[in-house]
């Protein structure tokens, strides 16, 4: 069995714009603003502030978020209600948002015209046409953009991708995804102070519609505001298998679901989805939020080698030593656990990507196609047929 351990780092050669507004010198502080304060936007914001960025401002519609930036991160940030106000600021670097996902391009496209570097979270469109715009937007722009598909600085996704590439498994032709989380039906009691959200702001260009604790804080299980499954979780794995395989743009796709427990929600919290990729290979995805017995996963099937990744490291399991129709599996030819969690690496990426204005790791244009991907399963899913490409 051999043990892989060396260290993988992805870099770029790309010049750093010389145009730019002002470059950062190596002893100079980042200043970031966070957009949409909830806790993955905490998160970032923290690690942000451990790698040497100052985080000087705090914004969104919902007031108790703020204060909780000032507990847990700087009391001297500034909090703002309306973003654009943070954007008007010329003492900030970059932003990271962490809003619903109708606010991620809006946010993105204004940050980017106020002269701010970006980190956004996944998915960063809410639907197909936003993307197209995004991009244009982006590439007129000197502007860094780095999407939070954080596996794209993780060293164990690394070094399995140089493997993949190297052929070790052979012609692939199904990649297997699935993703288990244990979610709970939403509790009416959750703490919530309505006089303190401005709810007109947060619906942003949704239909208008009451005040709703459960859509405010599960958003995501709500087409208004997220995409389920397919965004929320897949998108993170549909952005690992079209870097691996090279190919970033599915030609088909036909999905199934339900809420067989939840009450609350309007996207399934279950569903089974598969994508065609030209007669290349397939993507088949899984999901339920009432387990969490394996979490997340991805299989590689080859017909030299099978590897199954996670967070948590990767193996790689070679065909013809087990007899087939046998169970069990052999000895892996390889493996890798991982040391961190890849949201630190991707975070110091787009800090180091600030100073050098070199490319953060992880692509706009490639981040669109995961999102496109995921778009497409959920139209599939709501007008309850299978799709091709060319018709959306």
């Amino acid at each position: 069995m051999t043990q892989t351990t060396r260290r993988v780092f992805l870099t770029t050669t790309t010049a750093a714009a010389a145009s730019y507004r002002r470059i950062l010198g190596a002893n100079d502080r980042i200043r970031l603003a966070g957009l949409g304060c909830g806790g993955r936007c905490r998160h970032l914001l923290s690690l942000a502030a451990q790698q040497g960025a100052e985080v000087v401002a705090a914004c969104d519609v919902y007031e108790p978020r703020i204060d909780l930036v000032r507990e847990k991160i700087n009391p001297q940030a500034a909090g703002y209600v309306d973003y654009r106000q943070a954007l008007e600021r010329k003492d900030i670097d970059g932003v990271i948002i962490g809003s619903p996902d109708h606010w991620h391009v809006p946010m993105t496209i204004d940050a980017i015209r106020a002269g701010k570097d970006v980190y956004v979270e996944k998915p960063v469109s809410h639907n197909i046409e936003e993307g197209r715009k995004l991009i244009e937007v982006a590439r007129a722009s000197k502007q860094l953009v780095q999407v939070g598909y954080q596996q794209r600085s993780w060293e164990h996704f690394q070094r399995a991708r140089e493997i993949i590439a190297a052929g070790k498994l052979g012609k692939i032709t199904l990649i297997l995804a699935s993703w288990y989380q244990a979610y709970t039906e939403f509790d009416p009691a959750t703490p919530f102070e309505p006089a303190r959200i401005d709810w007109k702001r947060f619906l942003g260009h949704a239909p208008e519609q009451p005040l709703s604790p459960v859509r405010y804080f599960r958003w995501r299980w709500f087409w208004d505001f997220g995409g389920g499954h397919l965004t929320d979780l897949y998108s993170h794995w549909c952005d690992v298998i079209h870097w691996f395989m090279n190919d970033h743009r599915p030609t088909e796709v036909q999905s199934m679901g339900a809420s067989y427990a939840w009450k609350f929600a309007e996207c399934p919290d279950t569903i089974s989805t598969m994508w065609d990729y030209g007669g290349r290979f397939a993507v088949a995805y899984n999901g339920t939020l009432h387990c969490h017995l394996e979490g997340g996963t991805l299989i590689f099937r080859g017909d030299k080698a099978m590897m199954r990744i996670t967070r948590d490291g990767f193996a790689v399991y070679p065909e013809g030593v087990i007899p087939r129709e046998k169970t069990q599996y052999p000895e892996p030819e390889i493996q890798m656990r991982s040391l961190e969690d890849g949201t630190v690496a991707h975070v110091r990426n787009f800090l180091e990507s600030i100073r050098s204005r070199r490319p953060p790791n992880a692509p706009l244009e490639e981040a669109v196609g995961a999102a496109d991907a995921a778009h497409l399963g959920n139209l599939a899913l709501r007008r309850k047929r299978r799709l091709r490409w060319e018709e959306v």
